[in-house]
C-alpha cells in the first residue's frame, strides 16, 4: 500500500509555498542519497525540477546491468494560483511519482531492494498558468515542453512510465487509471502483455487501455491536437514509453481543485511500483524487440514523428 505516501506528498504540494527543496528534504529524511533540485525560469514563471535516483542491488549505479526505469510525473503545475486555490487535478502525476519514490526508499529502510535503478523526475510549481483547450481548459506550464523533456528524460533510461492526469477529454470514460500502448521511436506498438498482467493483479479488475493517435506522439509546437502531454517524453528518447493516465468518467479541467481521488492515485502508484520491481528483474518487457525490428525493416524509421516535421510550401 502507498496510501500513506500519497497523503504525505499531498500535504507537501498542497501549499502556495510548495517547492523542490522541501521535497528534497523529505526524500533525504527517508534515506535518499541522490536528489537534485534545479529551478528553471521560463516566460510564464518558474518551477523546481526534482530528480531522485534510487540505486538497485544490480543496477548501473553499482556497475551492474539491471535495466533502469524512469518514472516521470508529468504536469503543467501543482497549482494555478492566484486563479485557483489549492492543489489542482493536474498535480496527480507528480503526487504519484513522488509517492513511488518515497515508498521505494521506505522499502529499502525495511530491507527490501529493487534490482534495477529507478529514476523519478517531476517538477513543482504552485502558480502555473492555465490555457484554453477543448472540451475543458488545460494547465499550462511556466517552461516549454522542450525544457521539460531535457530535464526529465535522461539517456540512461531503458524504459519510461509517464504519469499524467488525463481527465480533460471525451475518449476515456473510466475513473481510476489507464495505460497506453507502448510508444518507441515514432511507432505506436501493441500494448505490453506484461503490463496488462500487472494491472489486472494490482487492480483486481480487467485492464483499461486508453486510445492514442499519431498526433499524441508528436512534439508540442506543431499546431495539432494532443490529448495532453503524457506521451511527450517519447519525442525525446529512443527508450520505450508507456503512459499511465489518471482518469475520470467525465471531462475534468486540469486546473480544477478538489478533483483528486487518493485511492485512484494509490492504485496508480502501486501499479508503478510493481512494474519497477518486475522491470528491474527482467520480468517485464515494454515491447517485443524482434517484432519492432521487423516493423523497421518493413516500413522504415518513424523517427520523423519525434520532430516538428516540415511545412508544405
Amino acid at each position: 500500500m502507498l496510501l500513506r505516501q500519497i497523503l504525505e506528498i499531498y500535504e507537501y504540494v498542497d501549499s502556495a509555498y510548495a517547492n523542490g527543496e522541501e521535497i528534497k528534504k523529505y526524500m533525504e529524511s527517508l534515506g535518499a542519497e541522490y536528489v537534485e533540485v534545479k529551478t528553471i525560469t521560463g516566460e510564464k514563471g518558474k518551477t523546481d525540477f526534482v530528480r531522485i535516483k534510487i540505486p538497485g542491488l544490480k543496477g548501473k549505479t553499482k556497475g551492474m546491468d539491471a535495466p533502469t526505469l524512469g518514472v516521470l510525473g508529468r504536469l503543467g503545475g501543482i497549482g494555478a494560483r492566484p486563479e485557483m486555490i489549492g492543489m489542482v487535478s493536474d498535480a496527480d502525476g507528480a503526487v504519484v511519482a513522488l509517492a513511488v519514490a518515497a515508498k521505494i526508499l521506505d522499502m529499502r529502510n525495511k530491507g527490501d531492494y529493487l534490482d534495477g535503478d529507478v529514476i523519478i523526475s517531476t517538477h513543482i510549481c504552485p502558480d502555473a498558468p492555465t490555457q484554453p483547450h477543448k472540451p475543458v481548459p488545460f494547465m499550462g506550464s511556466p517552461v516549454d515542453m522542450a525544457t521539460v523533456n531535457r530535464e526529465e528524460v535522461s539517456g540512461e533510461l531503458d524504459a519510461i512510465l509517464s504519469i499524467d492526469t488525463t481527465k480533460g477529454n471525451r475518449v476515456i470514460n473510466h475513473r481510476g487509471f489507464a495505460i497506453s500502448p507502448t510508444v518507441k521511436e515514432g511507432y505506436i506498438l501493441k500494448v505490453s502483455d506484461h503490463l496488462l498482467d500487472i494491472m489486472e493483479i494490482t487492480t483486481g479488475k480487467l485492464p483499461v487501455v486508453f486510445p492514442i493517435t499519431t498526433q499524441d506522439i508528436t512534439p508540442y509546437g506543431n499546431d495539432v491536437y494532443h490529448i495532453n502531454s503524457i506521451l511527450q517524453p517519447a519525442t525525446a528518447t529512443d527508450a520505450p514509453v508507456v503512459g499511465i493516465a489518471i482518469t475520470a468518467e467525465v471531462p475534468v479541467p486540469g486546473c480544477a481543485t478538489g478533483a483528486s481521488h487518493p485511492f485512484d492515485l494509490e492504485q496508480a502508484a502501486r501499479f508503478t511500483l510493481e512494474v519497477a520491481k518486475a522491470f528491474g528483474r527482467g520480468d517485464c518487457k515494454f515491447y517485443d524487440e524482434e517484432e519492432f525490428s521487423r516493423l523497421k525493416k518493413l516500413y522504415g524509421s518513424m523517427k520523423h514523428l519525434q520532430s516538428l516535421g516540415k511545412e508544405e510550401k
